[in-house]
């Protein structure tokens, strides 16, 4: 069975009854496949399919531990680790990074965000000083260690300096990485840490966070969590905030334990850097290496976050070979680059796939602008009968078109012109354009057609995108 039949046979089996509608919800940055199902217009549940059951054991108890300790999490419906598949409360779609997003003016942070992060922050303390908690369910490390460490910085070191052709001796930059890590590690390491606590990960319901995405949890530093949400790099919260928040967590902490402040500052701006590193390496693997415009626009708001850190980390001047290659990207004019690209407005992007039969999508926007493309000169599964009553998003069909070389070469085509006309949109600070893709019956080559293309663009470009399935009454976005 495919995972979407072994998560509605899960809820069949929960429930006793069929979902009503599914949605399969936008790709993240792992290989875990989130969908939504509805008992009715108003009720839903999320099903999650994971093939790393390593990783399922380390969500599902910890968030037992955590919903022990009164904090806010998904509460688990059921779970059939068998099939590698369960059932979680749904939280909605609306993530803290998202209201953000949406909310802020230039750089003013709204108030209401601003008490947003300070809940977070308060919950963040919760979780961090949990008594007793079993790590031997943490994965793939049990704690945040030196080995953990050199393979964040090992990141940064091939995907961005090297990719980046910013010079260093090999030697003297691992050097300077041993002491880094040998600092950072001779703090207190005995705490809860999240791992990837920022902005995406907190979702926001009934004017309350919750905590989502802590599979990745282990023992660490105190410093690290909060040195991940305040240094974020596409949230890009003012300096100004960043101090007030980073006061409002200290004396939250100090309700539990006993703080020295100025130690845990140098600390905090080492946690900073490591963590700062670490998300440069992906920016550069993913925008230099696979070419995603996303994370290369990521760069500029990495280069600010990593002046200001170096300005207030002590030990960056005992760090000789690591500090000059920080001051050569600093100084990179080919890095300097990726700030001319200008996001401005969000652009909004609608995919839809439609039965000529029923005649061409209406575009009711004030300027309109975009494709449509007719998929019917590619091969008709729906003429094959083990097919006709599924459609494009059905594991069966998908295998089918997958390896079709008709369909290959023609998506191939409409991800190049996607491509460029996006690009062309965000340097001119356009704000709108439509996709449309047409069969015979709206169900089979234009649905997968439209699936393939929202999950392009989605890994591709930070934008806003709406998904129609016109004839089979079907929406989805990634917002």
């Amino acid at each position: 069975m495919k995972e979407k039949e072994l998560i509605i046979a899960l809820f069949k089996n929960k429930f006793n009854l069929l979902p009503k509608k599914i949605e399969e919800l936008p790709l993240s940055g792992s290989d875990r496949k989130y969908y939504r199902l509805f008992f009715d217009d108003q009720k839903s549940c999320i099903g999650v399919y994971n093939f790393d059951n390593k990783e399922n054991i380390a969500f599902i108890e910890f968030t037992k531990t955590f919903l022990l300790n009164n904090l806010n999490v998904p509460k688990i419906i059921d779970v059939d680790l068998d099939n590698k598949v369960y059932l979680l409360e749904d939280l909605g779609n609306t993530t803290l990074f998202s209201l953000l997003e949406k909310e802020r003016v230039v750089n003013k942070i709204p108030n209401n965000i601003i008490e947003f992060y300070k809940k977070s922050l308060s919950q963040l303390v919760e979780l961090q000083l949990i008594k007793n908690f079993d790590y031997s369910n943490c994965y793939p490390r049990e704690s945040f260690d030196k080995q953990s460490m050199i393979w964040d910085l090992s990141y940064f070191k091939y995907y961005f300096l090297k990719l980046a052709k910013i010079g260093f001796n090999e030697q003297l930059l691992e050097n300077d990485f041993d002491k880094l890590t040998e600092y950072l590690l001779s703090t207190n390491t005995n705490y809860f840490m999240f791992r990837d606590f920022q902005a995406r990960n907190i979702m926001i319901k009934d004017d309350e966070v919750y905590f989502i995405d802590y599979q990745g949890g282990r023992k660490g530093a105190l410093q690290y969590d909060l040195a991940s949400i305040l240094f974020n790099s596409k949230a890009n919260l003012p300096e100004e905030t960043r101090n007030l928040l980073y006061n409002y967590y200290i004396n939250e902490l100090k309700k539990s334990i006993a703080v020295d402040e100025k130690s845990f500052k140098n600390y905090f701006y080492g946690y900073s850097l490591i963590r700062l590193l670490q998300a440069m390496g992906a920016y550069g693997f993913r925008g230099f290496y696979e070419r995603k415009l996303y994370f290369l626009n990521s760069i500029p708001f990495a280069l600010n976050n990593l002046q200001s850190i170096i300005k207030n980390f002590p030990l960056i001047n005992e760090l000789p070979e690591l500090k000059n290659a920080i001051n050569e990207i600093l100084t990179n004019k080919e890095l300097k680059k990726y700030s001319e690209i200008k996001l401005g407005d969000r652009i909004h992007i609608n995919i839809t796939s439609f039965s000529y039969k029923k005649g061409l999508p209406v575009d009711n926007t004030e300027h309109g602008g975009g494709y449509i493309f007719d998929c019917r000169a590619v091969h008709n599964p729906g003429r094959i009968e083990e097919f006709k009553r599924l459609t494009g998003i059905d594991a069966e069909v998908k295998e089918f078109l997958d390896n079709e070389p008709d369909m290959i070469n023609f998506l191939n085509n409409v991800f190049d012109l996607a491509d460029k006309h996006i690009k062309k949109y965000l340097k001119r600070n356009f704000n709108y354009i439509s996709f449309n893709f047409g069969c015979t019956g709206g169900q089979h080559r234009s649905v997968y057609s439209a699936e393939r293309l929202f999950d392009f663009i989605n890994s591709n470009f930070d934008v806003d995108i709406y998904l129609e399935h016109r004839e089979q009454n079907i929406t989805k976005n990634n917002l």
